[in-house]
């Protein structure tokens, strides 16, 4: 009687020898013990058991500390709203001016957009003469420079864009701000126009205390014209024709 499935020792060790050279085995004999099977370690730095260790993030350059140096860069290609093809809009009026009115971001009525543009715009300016201002009389900004296609300011840049115009604040120092709409109200003091926050907020920033008020955009006084009774107690706070 022979043994079933008996093998031949010389295929066996051919093949034991092709697996070990393989295994990257070189030699018979070495001084220190080697494991051959296992992973060459990686050249570069050390590694964690889930891959490289990642660069640290580069720190955020400093804003500018001017106020004509910081609008070049605001409303420049490297803003974090710009976006390639549509147009940045510049804030209008005088920096100095005692009144800096915030708005969220530019209208767009089919040409090229604008600050309080349009039928907004239309009962923007009766507001400001029922408070003896006119554009000429104020500093209007936008919190977004561009108007995205969804009509609203982009929620992923609230942060950023909320810390820009702050800072804007703080080059500017109005005598007093007056916030339209909830965008604007939410960067400045963290709130909306809340009917329960009577009298003017105290802002602080880089350059002092800017007093705000926090009123209605004119584009909801439009679709909501009830709400206008409101808006005008929050405008007689801005002029001081009521007190706490």
């Amino acid at each position: 009687m022979g043994f079933e499935g008996a093998m031949d020792w010389r295929i066996e060790a051919a093949s034991a020898l092709a697996w070990w050279r393989d295994a990257g085995v070189d030699m018979l004999v070495d001084d220190a013990p080697r494991d051959w099977t296992a992973r060459p370690a990686s050249p570069v730095g050390e590694q964690t058991a889930r891959g490289p260790v990642a660069p640290a993030p580069e720190p955020e350059a400093p804003l500018p500390a001017t106020l004509e140096a910081f609008l070049d860069w605001r409303f420049g290609a490297a803003a974090p709203d710009a976006v390639p093809g549509e147009p940045l809009v510049f804030p209008e009026g005088d920096p100095g001016a005692p009144l800096m009115v915030v708005t969220d971001l530019p209208e767009y009525d089919g040409a090229t957009p604008a600050l309080l543009a349009g039928p907004a715009g239309a009962l923007f300016d009766r507001i400001l003469a029922a408070i003896g201002h006119s554009r000429d009389s104020i500093y209007l900004v936008p919190l977004c420079a561009t108007r995205p296609i969804t009509g609203q300011v982009p929620r992923e840049l609230d942060e950023k864009l909320g810390e820009l115009l702050r800072h804007l604040v703080g080059l500017t120092t109005p005598e007093r701000l007056l916030l339209l709409g909830q965008s604007a109200s939410r960067a400045i003091l963290g709130t909306g126009p809340a009917r329960g926050a009577h009298g003017l907020t105290p802002f602080n920033h880089s350059g002092g205390q800017s007093p705000a008020v926090a009123t209605f955009h004119p584009r909801f006084l439009l679709n909501k014209p009830a709400a206008k009774a409101d808006a005008w107690k929050d405008l007689q706070l801005l002029i001081g024709g009521q007190r706490q």
